[in-house]
């Protein structure tokens, strides 16, 4: 009697087992099947309304608008919270404003407006654990952050930091232009590449006692004089870091541990011939890690792409590169799922829909150009 419940037992588990596989599977291929939505930054010079919301079609790469921002100036670089039910922007102006909306029905409310006590911010992240908000102000060479309240709502200018330095590039590098603000994977560490300084400040990140960037604890990254960091991202796992250098169009690769970056690599977007104008603007992983892609405006206006080695390195010999099909191809996004990638031509107000190959990370164009004026940054929801 004991042996036939227990085998009944074990078929009741394994049927519940199999219920909550089934309904897992079906949820992922649910969310996968979904139309996902993409959020577009824009500068707003040529008749822009500021932030777009658009309905991106997985089977032709065509995208419809379902909403904008009104009268939003500048909005060019975005972030949204974990529970998409805010989004923040940057108001690229000589002021400096951070802008926060709150979404619900596919529209943008705007909640409040702050200062970044600094000019032209350019770049804006929430910390991980949604409580921080950081901006980059890149004429100002500062970061400016705020606590993010339980509504979404910012309080004004926690903790300012002033960059003061210069480089080699007289024309673009005669004091400091913090160009972005980047967490690590675990939310330890905040880093801020600095164009004009060329150098990446690392600062510890906390929230239990006083701001939360510790400046007393601060560490640097000194890149090649002249270089210009300006965008990085990290592998998934936190070990690596890989940093576009906007000036000389290159990708230092560094070992990342316990807030120390140990240098490993430098290569190239170009190649050893090209005599042009560098201009690298963006950098991103695959979602599986194995390829790394960087964006090029100047004389090039393509995207570059390397397979990245197990030991973290960029393959070398293996570059490929695709015309962004439009100019000034600034920010770029790769869909959740990698099989697409657009980027945002700033110059030809267009944004650009590749197909993406998961196995050998090639971009094929599918033709389809998504008109919008002055496209910066780009995100997929």
């Amino acid at each position: 009697m004991k042996m036939i419940q227990g085998m009944r037992q074990g078929i009741l588990a394994q049927s519940k087992n199999s219920f909550f596989i089934f309904v897992f599977l079906m949820s992922t291929l649910s969310a996968f099947s979904q139309t996902p939505n993409l959020l577009v930054g824009t500068y707003t010079q040529k008749g822009s309304k500021g932030i777009y919301l658009l309905s991106f079609d997985t089977a032709t790469g065509k995208a419809i608008e379902i909403s904008h921002t009104d009268n939003a100036i500048n909005p060019s670089f975005i972030t949204m919270s974990k529970d998409k039910q805010q989004v923040y922007a940057v108001n690229e102006t000589s002021e400096g404003q951070v802008s926060a909306y709150s979404i619900a029905d596919n529209k943008f409310t705007l909640l409040q407006q702050k200062s970044t006590k600094g000019a032209d911010p350019c770049y804006i992240t929430i910390s991980p654990d949604q409580s921080t908000l950081l901006a980059a102000n890149y004429s100002g060479g500062s970061i400016t952050s705020y606590h993010r309240f339980a509504d979404g709502r910012l309080s004004n200018p926690q903790q300012f930091i002033q960059h003061n330095g210069n480089s080699i590039n007289t024309a673009r590098q005669e004091k400091a232009h913090v160009h972005g603000t980047f967490f690590s994977p675990d939310g330890k560490y905040v880093l801020t590449p600095d164009l004009g300084m060329d150098e990446i400040s690392i600062y510890p990140y906390q929230l239990k006692n006083g701001p939360p960037l510790q400046i007393q604890k601060a560490t640097t990254i000194k890149s090649t004089p002249g270089a210009g960091p300006r965008h990085l991202t990290f592998s998934s796992n936190g070990k690596f870091i890989y940093i576009i250098e906007e000036l000389t169009g290159s990708i230092s690769v560094y070992r990342f541990t316990k807030g120390v970056a140990s240098f490993i690599q430098t290569v190239y977007t170009h190649p050893s011939n090209f005599k042009g104008a560098s201009g690298s603007a963006d950098i991103h992983l695959s979602p599986d890690g194995l390829f790394l892609y960087a964006s090029n405006r100047g004389d090039e206006n393509n995207i570059v792409a390397f397979p990245v080695l197990a030991n973290g390195k960029l393959e070398e010999k293996n570059i490929k590169y695709y015309s962004s099909e439009g100019k000034a191809p600034r920010n770029f996004t790769i869909s959740q799922d990698g099989k697409w990638l657009l980027v945002a031509n700033q110059d030809t107000d267009n944004i650009i829909a590749f197909r993406r190959n998961l196995i050998t990370g090639i971009l094929t164009s599918t033709g389809v150009s998504i008109k919008l004026s002055m496209p910066v940054c780009l995100l997929f929801y």
